[in-house]
């Protein structure tokens, strides 16, 4: 019985999910019940030394503003990635399916003739001995360049300012986006632009790898690029004539996030044993495979990412267009959309407070946060110590019951109490203006390094006035590409929710307390107003 078992054991399906990150390239085998067999990295800046990054991208003194990476970097942690895993015992016959993801809005540009070389490569030599020489401009921009201001108003001028920019893509035009990139690069480089057949986004251009083929960009990181109309799903001419001539032919079609792109190449089946029927599924962005990897599945799923920064995603069915956030194209649901807030002023402002309040003691500040009464007797605070995205503006506000400033509270309860309130009152607000409808449906799934604390998720529970649950999953977007590949191969009988199924449910840590909503459904509008003022003030 148990040598049955281990045999049908040893031919289920598995898949593979990969991460293209910034400071490392991730990969990760799961079962069919999407149980971890095997996983591993490679350091760019430590395993690929020769490549001369820091921190995983290029950048100099001299143009502080100007960040790239070496395309043949990815591809060279690719190999060794592959090698890695070789060593692990991994068994590639038996993956059905590989996706993955990227860090956002960087671009990889092919040269001419790249595309018979990627359809012509040798098995018995390393993809990154073969790519030397098939990248036009290298190397590349990556989302941490900020050197497009001009080309982002540009752009926005050409459909009619930042606001309709928004309307139409889902973010007004930011420096980091591939659109402004690709419009400095035709500007500057025009000679390396012509010599461009292909551009890829760092997810699309994974995926070719794998494909030995131009993968198509899909629709959730395309949304990243100031391009894509969000919801007709194709390319805006206004805006890629703005760009630069010939574009759309460079960026070629763009695809569902849950496209399967076709068989993986005759390379990886002869080289590492993979079966000529593993599919590879379109590639994503790494904030929308995180949203996949943290399991948001329906509507009403909220995550938090309690960080440095603090990130919210949302799944959104019709979306309303903020001035700052994001939304883009969800990756699991054609018909749907997700957004993304980013908050700078996350985990080390809590520990400011943490400091001068409880004296850098988690425990004191937690007890400090149980003893004052939600609604903190009024008491309402920003606290901002670095110049926010969403309200732009920097700097400690405190607010008394009568919405009078104060210069300091009376007590270090309240004060640790106005600090996480505020925070979570904030991220509501701005929630509820993407669109979000808080309801019965309403789930939050915590994550990052205070999705530890109990006292902080029982305000966080009590503001959205919604259950919160952790999420035991510390790599999202790569786990994110392995659960989307496998969706993928089933998204014709099963919605992504039932994929997900043969997990353990995520934890439940707390629920709200039944008068959570009457107080703080009303310091949410509260907290707006004094958002004006203080941006009026600040102005």
């Amino acid at each position: 019985m148990a040598a049955e078992q281990q045999q049908q054991q040893s031919t289920r399906p598995t898949y593979l999910g990969l991460d293209f990150s910034t400071q490392q390239l991730k990969a990760v085998i799961v079962d069919d019940d999407l149980a971890v067999l095997h996983e591993t990295n490679v350091q760019y800046d430590n395993d690929l030394p020769e490549f001369r990054t820091y921190g995983g991208v290029l950048q100099t003194k001299a143009e502080p503003n100007v960040v790239t990476v070496p395309s043949l970097m990815w591809v060279k942690a690719l190999d060794m990635i592959m090698d890695r895993l070789r060593v692990c015992g991994v068994d590639f016959s038996r993956v059905a399916a590989v996706s993955g993801s990227a860090q956002q809005h960087g671009t990889v540009y092919w040269a001419k003739g790249a595309r018979k070389t990627l359809g012509n490569l040798d098995p018995d030599k390393f993809l990154h001995e073969q790519l030397v020489s098939v990248f036009s401009v290298t190397p590349a921009p990556i989302w941490m360049d900020s050197s497009t201001s001009l080309e982002c108003r540009q752009l926005e001028e050409a459909v009619g300012g930042p606001e309709r920019m928004a309307e139409i893509t889902g973010s007004r035009a930011y420096e980091r986006f591939s659109g402004p990139q690709i419009a400095k690069i035709y500007k500057k480089r025009p000679e390396a632009y012509e010599a461009t057949e292909r551009i890829s986004l760092v997810s699309s251009f994974a995926a070719s790898l794998f494909l030995g083929d131009y993968a198509p960009i899909d629709w959730a990181d395309g949304s990243g690029m100031n391009l894509l109309d969000l919801r007709s799903k194709d390319w805006r001419d206004e805006l890629l004539e703005a760009c630069a001539p010939g574009l759309r032919d460079r960026l070629g079609p763009s695809v569902s996030s849950s496209s399967d792109c076709g068989p993986i190449a005759k390379y990886f089946v002869e080289r590492f044993g993979f079966d000529d029927r593993c599919r590879v599924v379109a590639f994503t962005g790494d904030n929308p495979a995180s949203m996949a990897g943290l399991r948001l599945s329906r509507e009403g799923d909220l995550a938090c990412s309690l960080g440095t920064s603090d990130v919210l995603f949302l799944w959104l069915n019709e979306p309303k267009v903020v001035g700052e956030g994001h939304v883009f194209c969800n990756p699991v649901e054609d018909e749907a959309y997700m957004a993304v807030l980013c908050s700078k002023n996350g985990s080390l402002t809590r520990e400011r407070i943490r400091n001068s309040a409880a004296g850098g003691d988690w425990k004191i500040f937690n007890e400090l946060l149980d003893n004052t009464p939600r609604g903190n007797f009024g008491n309402c605070a920003l606290y901002l110590d670095q110049r926010e995205i969403a309200p732009a503006a920097v700097g400690d506000h405190r607010f008394n019951k009568a919405n009078d400033r104060v210069g300091r509270y009376s007590s270090k309860e309240v004060e640790v109490r106005a600090l996480v309130e505020g925070q979570f009152i904030g991220r509501r607000a701005y929630a509820e203006d993407f669109g979000f409808e808080l309801g019965r449906r309403t789930r939050i799934i915590a994550t990052g390094g205070a999705s530890a604390n109990q006292a902080i998720l029982q305000v966080l529970s009590d503001v959205f006035n919604a259950p919160v649950y952790v999420a035991e999953t510390p790599n999202s977007a790569m786990m994110g590409g392995a659960y989307r590949a496998k969706h993928a191969l089933r998204k014709n009988e099963l919605s992504f929710e039932q994929v997900l199924e043969s997990l353990p449910e995520p934890r439940l840590v707390c629920r709200p307390y039944d008068d959570a909503n009457s107080i703080y459904a009303p310091m949410v509008e509260r907290y707006r107003s004094l958002v004006e003022r203080i941006l009026a003030e600040q102005a």
